[in-house]
């Protein structure tokens, strides 16, 4: 399995929790982007959920593809921002082990 270059046309940024210690000499955590990549971003699924006082939440998933090297350091605690939009990664996939690209599912949740 190959990967296509002419598809990573997105500019993807992956973002995680970075340790800190704070003014009062304790650990705590900070958003931090980490890198930035080249990815293809392409929709999968969606749903409607009714929550309470009439409103309704949307959850979109998503497939990001990108190369293994960009991405093979890539965390499920971490997430991407694409578009102005935060997506939670579910899991990620190395098809058929091949160390070529990296399947990143993720998911968009719309208030």
């Amino acid at each position: 399995m190959d990967i296509e270059v002419g598809k990573l046309r997105h500019r993807v940024e992956i973002w995680g929790k970075e340790k800190i210690i704070n003014d009062y000499h304790e650990t705590d955590f900070e958003n931090k982007k980490i890198k930035t990549i080249w990815a293809e971003v392409v929709p999968q699924t969606g749903k409607l959920q009714n929550q309470q006082a009439d409103t309704i939440l949307s959850n979109v998933t998503h497939k990001i593809k990108c190369r293994y090297s960009a991405g093979h350091d890539i965390k499920q605690d971490n997430w991407i921002m694409f578009a102005g939009k935060r997506f939670d990664i579910k899991y990620i996939l190395d098809p058929y082990f091949k160390h070529v690209i990296l399947e990143i599912f993720a998911e968009e949740i719309q208030g």
